[in-house]
C-alpha cells in the first residue's frame, strides 16, 4: 500500500507550522507504533503522539506533564517515581508503597524507551523528557507486538539518536515561582559530536530542582482514634457504612481508664516540605558499518530525590491551605541506570533488528504509615499496655502509646530485555513483521513496618497461656527468615513490628507477528497479528512478624504461632469448603490475535476496523488463604477490543480530523484490596468482568487566512461499566457502576499564533485549556472516593532570534486544585495535587 498522506497525530502537531508559496499546511510526523516507521496518518491505529517541537514548547518534562496533553491517559499513584498509567479507563486501582513491587498487579499499559520496554509493577518508571524525537500513545490493545503489559495501550519515549551530519547543541534554562510554594529551577544541555563520517556521540544531562508546596502543619493523634473501639453503624468519610464484620473488637469499651499518650508532630512541622530534584544524563554512540548495518548504544542514569508527600488533607481547619499532617519523615531516594543496544540492518530483502536491555533500578523510600491507625484494630495491641487489650482482662487501663508509625522500604529491581524482529518489504502486496522475545524482570523488596511504641508497651507477649498475667516490656526482635534480602543474622531493628522481605521474579517468553495482505492495492488491505506467550511469576522468601512468621519459600519457617503458611506447592487451605494448594508460582501461557481491515479510499482518508486482544500476566497473593477466602494466585485478566476510526486529512492538509469509537470487553479483572478485617496485607484478586465503550478524537487546523495560526484539540467520551462481581473476599462497587479513573469526558484545545517583530524576531502566544470530568479512585467499596472534576488553565508566550529563544509561562493560571489520585485506604482522604499557579521563564540557545 503507498503512503501519500502528510498529517500529523492528533494533538501531536498542534504548534508546527510550515508557510508555503500557497498557504500553511499541517506537518507531519514519522512514528514506529507498528515497528515500522511511517506516517501516523497511514497507519490504522490510535495513536497520538507528542513531536519533538510541541514537547519544547509545551515544556513537558516528567510524567504528569504528558498526561495534560493527552484525553484518554490518566494516572494514579501518590508523587514521582510512584504513577500508574491508565489509558481509556480500564483500571480497578492504583497501588501503594505496601503493594509497591512484589505484591503489586502488572501494569496494564506498556511503558517503552525506544525499543526497551521499561514497565514495571509498582512504580512506574519515571522517565525524565529530555531530547525526546517524541512520545506516542497507543490506545487499545498492542499486545501482539509489544506484549502482556499493553493490555489497554503502550506508551512509547523515543530518544533523539546521535547525528552523522555535524555537530550540534542546545542548552536551556529556567525559573518559575509557584504561588503559595517555593521557586523552582533548571537546566538542560544535548551535545551531538560526530566523531568520524562513521562514528557519532550524543549526551544529554540535566538538573530540575522542584521546590515544594505542600505544608506539614501541626497536629496531634492517639489510639483511642484506632479501628479498634470503632462503634458499629459508623459510617466512613466515603459514606460507606461499617458493617458488623468492620467492628471494632472493643467497640463500647469503657477507656476512662487508659491513658492515651500523644503523638505529636512538631519535630517535622515543615512548609513547603515535599522537595524533589532530578537529575541525570544519557549518552549514545552510533556506528555505521556500511550502508546496511548500523548499532546505536546508549547508557543512563537517573536520580530522584523527594521529601514530603504530593497530596493534602482536605478536613483539616484551613481547606484554602494545601496542607497535612505527618508524623514521621517521608523520603524517596529513586534512582536507575540503563544500557541499551539496537542492532539493525539488511539480510538480503528483509530488514533486520536485533536490542537488548539491562536496567538497574533502586529505590529507598521512608512513609509516614500513621494513618493506618484509623483503620488498624489490631495497632492498639502492638503499642498499648496488654491490661489496654489483651483478651480476657478486665476494664481497659494502662498506657497506650503514641502511634507514630513508619515503613522503610528498600527496593532492588533488574530487568533484561531481548527482542529479534523482522520486517519483510512493504512495497510488495503481502508484507510482515515477525520475531521474537524475552523479559526477565527480578525485584528484591523489604518493607520494615516499624512501631516504636512497641517498644514500650508492658506486659505483652503472644505466647501467654490464657488467663495468665503477660509480663515483660516490649516485643521481643524476630530473627528473620531466610529470605531475598537478608543477611544480617541478627535480629530486625528495634520496633519493627512485621517485615516483607521477598523476591519476585518475571519471566516472559513471546513470539509475535503481523502480516497484511492487499487486497486492492492503495485501496483495501486486511492486517492479521498473532502473540503466543508463556510468562512466569515467583515469589520466594518471607513475611514475618515479631510475633509469627509466614514463610514463602520451602523450608523456610522457623517457629511462628499462627497465620503460618508456605509457598512450596504442598501446602494447603480451605477456601469455601474446598481444600485448595498454595502454589509456590504463577504461569501462563497462551495466544493473542489481531485483525484489521482498512480502507484507503483516497490519499487523504483512511478508514479502519479492527480486532485486537491483550491480557495481564496472573500474580501470586502473600496472604493467601486468609480468612478462608483470599485466593493464592490471581489469574490473568482478559481484554478484547472491537474499534472503528478514521483519519483525514482535509482542505490541501490544513485540517486533520481523526477519530475512533470502540467497545473493550474485561473479563476477570484485576484488583490490589486493603481490607484489615481479612488481613493487615494488601492482596489481589480477581474481582469483576467489565465494559468500556468510548469515543476519542483529534483535531488540528491551521487556516490559511490566518498565516500563522495553528488550532488544535482533543477529547475522549468513556462509558464504562462493572457488569459482573466474581470476587467473595470484599465488596466491590455494585454493578452498573463506573471503574476507576475513568472520567465520562476528557478533553484540551489549544491555539498558538506566531508572528515577525521586525526583521529579527519572531513572536508568539498560546494559551491552553484542559478539563478532566470527574471520576473514582477504586472499585473497592471501602477504598472507593470520588475524585473532583477539573479545569487548567496555561498560557505562554515568547520571542525568538536565529538561534536563541525567551519564553514565559503561567501553567495553572486559575490556580485550580486537580484531584490527581485519591487514595482513601485509611478511611481519610488523602488527595494528590497539582502543582498551584505558576509563573516562570526559559532561556534556549542552539549551537551548530
Amino acid at each position: 500500500m503507498k503512503h501519500y498522506l502528510t498529517g500529523a497525530s492528533l494533538i501531536a502537531v498542534s504548534t508546527v507550522l510550515s508557510a508555503t508559496a500557497v498557504h500553511a499546511q499541517v506537518d507531519q510526523i514519522v512514528v514506529t507504533a507498528t515497528k515500522r516507521t511511517e506516517s501516523a496518518q497511514d497507519i490504522p491505529i490510535a495513536v497520538q503522539a507528542l513531536g519533538e517541537e510541541s514537547l519544547d514548547q509545551l515544556d513537558v518534562d516528567v510524567f504528569t506533564d504528558y498526561l495534560q496533553q493527552l484525553p484518554g491517559v490518566t494516572a494514579g499513584g501518590s508523587g514521582p517515581g510512584q504513577g500508574t498509567i491508565y489509558i481509556r479507563g480500564v483500571a480497578s486501582s492504583t497501588p501503594t508503597l505496601t503493594v509497591a513491587g512484589v505484591a503489586g498487579l502488572a501494569p496494564n499499559v506498556a511503558l517503552y524507551l525506544d525499543e526497551q520496554p521499561v514497565t514495571q509493577v509498582g512504580r512506574n518508571l519515571d522517565v525524565y523528557a529530555v531530547d525526546l524525537e517524541r512520545v506516542e500513545v497507543l490506545s487499545g490493545p498492542q499486545g501482539t507486538l509489544f506484549g502482556s503489559s499493553s493490555q489497554a495501550g503502550t506508551i512509547r519515549l523515543i530518544t533523539n539518536k546521535p547525528n552523522l551530519d555535524g555537530f550540534s547543541a542546545h542548552l536551556s534554562a529556567g525559573v518559575s515561582f509557584t504561588e503559595g510554594g517555593e521557586m523552582s529551577n533548571k537546566v538542560e544541555g544535548v551535545v551531538n559530536l560526530p566523531v568520524t563520517d562513521r562514528l557519532a556521540l550524543r549526551g544529554v544531562f540535566y538538573s530540575d530542582q522542584r521546590g515544594g508546596f505542600i505544608d506539614n502543619v501541626p497536629g496531634t493523634r492517639d489510639a483511642s482514634e484506632s479501628g479498634r473501639f470503632r462503634p458499629a453503624g459508623t459510617v466512613r468519610r466515603n459514606g460507606v457504612v461499617v458493617d458488623s464484620s468492620q467492628n471494632g473488637f472493643q467497640a463500647g469499651a469503657d477507656l476512662s481508664g487508659v491513658n492515651f499518650i500523644e503523638a505529636d508532630n512538631l519535630e517535622y512541622v515543615e512548609d513547603d516540605f515535599n522537595d524533589t530534584d532530578y537529575l541525570g544524563f544519557r549518552i549514545a554512540a552510533l556506528y555505521e558499518f556500511n550502508d546496511d548495518w548500523r548499532l546505536t548504544a546508549s547508557h543512563a542514569r537517573q536520580r530522584i530525590e523527594s521529601d514530603g508527600v504530593f497530596s493534602y488533607d482536605p478536613e483539616l481547619p484551613d481547606p484554602d491551605q494545601l496542607s497535612i499532617q505527618r508524623f514521621s519523615d517521608d523520603e524517596l531516594d529513586d534512582s536507575y541506570g540503563s544500557t541499551a543496544w539496537t542492532l539493525e540492518g539488511r539480510l538480503g530483502a528483509l530488514e533486520a533488528l536485533y536490542t537488548g536491555a539491562y536496567l538497574d533500578r533502586n529505590t529507598e523510600q521512608t512513609v509516614d504509615y500513621s494513618d493506618y491507625l484509623f483503620v488498624g484494630q489490631y495497632l492498639p495491641y502492638y503499642i498499648c499496655d496488654a491490661s489496654v487489650t489483651y483478651p480476657g482482662m478486665a476494664a481497659p487501663s494502662g498506657n497506650c502509646q503514641a502511634p507514630n508509625l513508619y515503613v522503610n522500604s528498600l527496593t532492588n529491581t533488574t530487568v533484561f530485555t531481548q527482542e529479534l524482529r523482522f520486517n519483510t518489504p512493504q512495497d510488495k502486496r503481502i508484507y510482515a513483521t515477525f520475531g521474537g522475545f524475552y523479559s526477565d524482570q527480578k525485584i528484591e523488596e523489604r518493607n520494615d513496618f516499624t512501631y516504636p511504641g512497641s517498644i514500650l508497651a508492658t506486659g505483652v507477649g503472644p505466647f501467654t497461656p490464657a488467663g495468665a498475667t503477660p509480663t515483660g516490656v516490649g516485643f521481643a526482635p524476630n530473627f528473620p527468615l531466610p529470605g531475598s534480602l537478608v543477611t544480617d543474622p541478627g535480629p530486625f531493628p528495634e520496633g519493627v513490628i512485621f517485615r516483607n522481605d521477598i523476591t519476585r521474579t518475571d519471566e516472559q517468553f513471546a513470539l509475535f507477528g503481523e502480516a497484511t495482505f492487499e487486497v486492492v492495492p492503495d485501496l483495501l488491505a486486511v492486517t492479521g497479528g498473532i502473540r503466543w506467550y508463556d510468562i512466569s511469576v515467583d515469589l520466594e522468601g518471607s513475611a514475618n512478624s515479631s510475633f509469627y512468621n509466614k514463610g514463602i519459600e520451602e523450608d523456610s519457617q522457623l517457629g511462628g504461632a499462627n497465620l503460618t503458611a508456605l509457598y512450596d506447592g504442598t501446602s494447603s487451605v480451605v477456601i469455601d469448603g474446598e481444600t485448595v494448594d498454595l502454589p509456590d508460582e504463577g504461569s501462563a501461557d497462551g495466544v493473542i490475535f489481531k485483525g484489521n481491515l482498512t480502507f484507503t479510499p483516497t490519499d487523504n482518508l483512511l478508514f479502519y476496523f479492527t480486532y485486537s486482544e491483550g491480557f495481564r500476566p496472573p500474580l501470586l497473593n502473600r496472604p493467601a488463604g486468609a480468612g478462608g477466602i483470599v485466593p493464592g494466585l490471581v489469574e490473568t485478566d482478559d481484554l478484547t477490543n472491537w474499534e472503528v476510526g478514521w483519519k483525514t486529512t482535509l482542505f490541501d492538509s490544513t485540517l486533520q480530523l481523526n477519530g475512533n469509537a470502540f467497545i473493550m470487553n474485561i473479563d476477570n479483572l484485576q484488583t490490589t484490596i486493603f481490607d484489615p478485617n481479612i488481613v493487615n496485607l494488601f492482596f489481589s484478586d480477581n474481582a469483576a468482568n467489565a465494559q468500556v465503550k468510548g469515543v476519542e478524537g483529534d483535531f488540528i487546523w491551521a487556516p490559511y487566512q490566518v498565516e500563522g495560526l495553528t488550532i488544535a484539540g482533543a477529547f475522549s467520551v468513556l462509558d464504562t461499566e462493572i457488569e459482573e462481581i466474581l470476587t467473595a473476599t470484599t465488596a466491590i462497587a455494585p454493578v452498573g457502576s463506573d471503574l476507576a479513573h475513568a472520567p465520562a469526558f476528557q478533553g484540551n484545545i489549544r491555539a498558538r499564533y506566531e508572528w515577525p517583530v521586525g526583521d529579527d524576531l519572531n513572536a508568539y502566544v498560546m494559551p491552553q485549556v484542559t478539563y478532566s470530568g470527574s471520576s473514582w479512585s477504586d472499585i473497592v467499596e471501602i477504598n472507593r472516593a470520588k475524585q473532583d472534576a477539573y479545569m487548567l488553565v496555561n498560557f505562554s508566550a515568547g520571542v525568538s532570534k536565529d538561534n536563541w529563544r525567551l519564553d514565559f509561562f503561567a501553567d495553572n493560571l486559575t490556580n485550580k486544585r486537580a484531584d490527581l489520585n485519591n487514595f482513601f485506604g485509611y478511611d481519610r482522604y488523602r488527595i494528590t495535587i497539582n502543582r498551584p499557579r505558576t509563573f516562570g521563564m526559559r532561556v534556549s540557545v542552539d549551537f551548530e
